[in-house]
């Protein structure tokens, strides 16, 4: 058969099987080729048709086989990627929770240390008050005896002066100041 071919190829050229007249010249010169070889050429070249056409078909089938090949290696990847951003946003997701549980543990921590420094100069503030008004106290009750009533006289040409004095309560007096920061 190939032998055929061969000699096929070398008598009329080669072979264009795509415009209409080609069609035409090829079926003229194979009722030449006939006439003069006989029938078995028809055969010779009937099977070198369907060989062709076979061939373009296998081709046919290897172009549409690369297409859903290309596509399908093409959707793997895609979702390949998609699971990988995916799964990234959830390292990221988690990461972000575990900066914020640090913040917010950080920020109770010195809420704490606040409230525990206010508590302490609260405190101070209360013992320091309360030592002024125990001093005031001692004060106020020794008063009296320190002071005597010729202390508080004005001697001038043997007349008595007397000078007006604030009456003293035994009571103390507290004045408190609450400061709120």
């Amino acid at each position: 058969m190939d032998v055929s071919r061969k000699t096929d190829q070398r008598q009329n050229g080669p072979v264009d099987t795509e415009t209409p007249m080609a069609n035409m010249h090829q079926r003229k010169e194979l009722e030449d080729t006939e006439q003069k070889c006989g029938p078995e050429i028809h055969i010779v070249e009937n099977n070198r048709q369907e060989k062709l056409r076979l061939k373009k078909r296998h081709k046919r089938r290897i172009k549409a086989a690369k297409k859903i090949q290309a596509w399908w290696r093409g959707h793997l990847v895609r979702r390949t990627l998609l699971v990988a951003a995916l799964r990234a946003w959830m390292i990221q997701g988690w990461w972000r929770m575990i900066l914020l549980r640090r913040a917010y543990k950080q920020q109770k921590l010195l809420l704490r240390l606040y409230v525990i420094q206010e508590k302490s100069a609260v405190k101070l503030q209360s013992c320091f008050r309360m030592w002024q008004c125990r001093q005031y106290c001692q004060l106020v009750q020794n008063l009296p005896e320190f002071q005597t009533p010729e202390s508080n006289l004005i001697f001038q040409n043997n007349e008595v002066l007397q000078v007006p004095t604030k009456a003293v309560s035994k009571e103390p007096e507290f004045h408190i100041e609450i400061v709120s920061i």
